[in-house]
């Protein structure tokens, strides 16, 4: 039986998502900004929250997860070696070690550089990837704490999941980091197709995320470091991928 997933904004641009295992009635919420919508939500879907799952420590992700915990009885779950800047955890996370929710063995991933400490959930049965601040619609997370070799190689971990799995990442700003993308290549017709798209979406209020792996392999800057038009849009043919990523995320900081 498939997971129904629910995307719930939160604050001005933030997103939770809840994972609802109707075989085992089992509901997972990724990231609380804050518990009152997704305390609605719970509600008008009639699901009991059993799992708190955290990506990393920063107040727009986790504003909401005592309130939320306290209300429900959920167990909150979060990187052991994080654990001082998170929400007191129920139990620890670590990567390359499964955590068994529902009848999902969720895949805990390294994916430091926006924070160190940072982690992405897989869940490969139902396909979906909740990548917080690390891989994000159309970009990646500001490097914070991590280096450009801690987010390419978080990115370069992402981007070997299946081509259908679906990114969860955690706020609204695909329509900003597309215009990034497009100021690199703008005569690239698949960033054009993939911003008329993302214009519409927001025109009738709708969410743009989660998006197919495929698509963000296809246009987003920070996992095209190999790409022939991205070097010749950057001026650096002959460099390393990391040297080409570094200078896209170092012009996105500037942008």
């Amino acid at each position: 039986m498939p997971l129904d997933l629910a995307i719930v904004p939160c604050l001005a641009d933030n997103y939770c998502y809840i994972v609802h295992d109707p075989a085992t009635d089992t509901t997972t919420a990724v990231d609380v900004p804050d518990a009152v919508p997704v305390l609605r939500e719970l509600s008008e879907r009639g699901w009991k929250l059993s799992h708190i799952l955290l990506t990393h420590h920063h107040h727009d992700h986790i504003d909401g997860v005592r309130a939320l915990a306290a209300a429900t009885g959920a167990r909150v779950i979060g990187a052991a070696a994080d654990a001082p800047r998170l929400p007191r955890l129920t139990e620890d996370a670590e990567p390359g070690k499964d955590l068994h929710i529902g009848m999902e063995a969720v895949r805990v991933i390294e994916a430091s550089g926006h924070t160190v400490g940072h982690l992405a959930y897989y869940f490969p049965n139902a396909g979906l990837a909740f990548t917080g601040d690390s891989l994000m619609s159309w970009g990646c997370g500001r490097l914070f704490e991590g280096s450009p070799a801690q987010m390419f190689d978080t990115l370069s971990r992402l981007a070997a999941l299946p081509d259908d799995t679906l990114i969860c990442s955690g706020h609204e700003y695909t329509e900003a980091n597309g215009r990034f993308a497009l100021s690199l290549e703008p005569d690239n017709p698949a960033l054009q197709a993939r911003m008329a798209d993302t214009r519409a979406r927001r025109a009738r209020n709708a969410p743009t995320v989660p998006v197919p792996l495929a698509l963000e392999k296809a246009t987003n800057p920070f996992l095209r470091a190999a790409d022939p038009g991205l070097r010749r849009a950057l001026g650096m043919e002959t460099a390393t991928d990391l040297a080409v990523f570094t200078e896209a995320r170092a012009r996105k900081d500037r942008f």
